[in-house]
């Protein structure tokens, strides 16, 4: 998810001279949200229509769908934007430890 994210970030969100930012969380209840932030707050993510077969691009946000339990975008400083996902980690089995 955090390829997928930070690849539109730079392919659609980037703006000569600024960068994006990058921030992973992970909370106390273990869901990790990813946040990208970058220039272009008038380029809103939206879902594409599925992608075809031999489509070479047209499916991260697709791909990051499948795996995030929540998404979205909020309105960043500087007209920015932030797309951010949040994906529910399970508890490890610890060795020695009964299931």
């Amino acid at each position: 998810m955090v390829a997928e994210l930070a690849s539109n970030a730079v392919l659609h969100g980037r703006v000569q001279g600024r960068d994006f930012r990058l921030a992973l969380r992970l909370r106390a209840d273990r869901t990790l949200r990813i946040e990208l932030t970058d220039a272009r707050g008038d380029r809103i993510p939206r879902l594409p229509e599925p992608a075809a077969d031999d489509a070479e691009t047209g499916r991260g946000l697709r791909i990051v769908l499948a795996y995030a339990h929540r998404w979205g975008v909020l309105e960043a400083a500087a007209h920015g934007k932030t797309v951010w996902a949040e994906l529910a980690l399970e508890k490890p089995d610890l060795p020695g430890r009964g299931v």
